[in-house]
């Protein structure tokens, strides 16, 4: 199973795309009236600039209220557009631990932590022809964990650094892919004990995604999360390899 966001990614950017030139051409339009004093044209870019921030706001709103939660079953593929190629992310496996880090350098929880392990993976099958092999730096992500009560919690950074003592750093999400390639990259959160229905969110960091028609970050729409299994592994400490459940391809 797999969902994309946005959908009809090449549209709904050159539509944003447009609509930003509309808007800059209207805005000149209205600075031209001002500077020349004529109401004409100032009119006209006024009432331009007004139609189409508006019309533009409408539909995005509109595409955002009629979107639906989804949660992907552990395994699921979330993808983003690269424009040119799309980059996907499963989880891998995940398991619970009271504390992280060697013998006598344990770093323990505030409440439990939970260990993710986000594969990522460079769909070769999408990507045309004339394409080639070349290396691709996929944008930035934000990470976090979910409960069913909407709480959120970010990676634990004393978390992240005890397992890293551990296995060396895994390859950050930024790291260029070829076609068909993959790594998985492991997290570290610390929730609450009595966090419930935990299920990982990863959206892309940029700005300009808020105003972007379809696209999950923009104005009231819903996200898709990554499920975890149901049933966590649980261990006192991370000594090496995660116990994970694979989702290879």
């Amino acid at each position: 199973m797999s969902e994309s966001t946005p959908p009809f990614a090449p549209i709904v950017v050159l539509v944003f795309l447009g609509a930003v030139l509309l808007l800059g051409s209207s805005a000149l339009v209205l600075f031209y009236g001002a500077v020349r004093r004529s109401s004409f044209f100032a009119i006209i870019g006024a009432g331009a600039t007004v139609t189409i921030a508006v019309g533009y706001l409408l539909v995005l709103s509109g595409v955002s209220a009629a979107s639906s939660e989804i949660v992907l079953p552990p395994g699921g593929w979330k993808y983003f557009c690269e424009i040119d190629c799309h980059i996907g992310y499963s989880v891998a496996g995940a398991h619970t631990a009271a504390a992280i880090g060697p013998e006598m350098q344990q770093v323990f929880a505030g409440g439990r932590f939970v260990v993710v392990r986000l594969k990522t993976w460079f769909d070769e099958r999408t990507i045309s022809a004339r394409r080639g092999n070349g290396p691709l730096t996929p944008n930035r992500r934000k990470l976090q964990l979910v409960d069913d009560l909407r709480r959120s919690f970010a990676p634990s950074p004393e978390g992240q650094q005890a397992l890293e003592r551990i296995g060396g750093a895994s390859p950050p999400l930024t790291q260029p892919l070829r076609p068909g390639e993959s790594y998985t990259t492991d997290f570290v959160f610390d929730v609450p004990k009595d966090a419930r229905g935990l299920r990982l969110l990863i959206t892309e960091d940029d700005p300009e995604t808020l105003l972007v028609i379809g696209h999950e970050n923009s104005l009231l729409h819903k996200k898709i999360y990554l499920g975890l299994p149901q049933a966590l592994s649980t261990s006192i400490s991370v000594i090496g390899a995660l116990p994970l459940q694979a989702a290879e391809r």
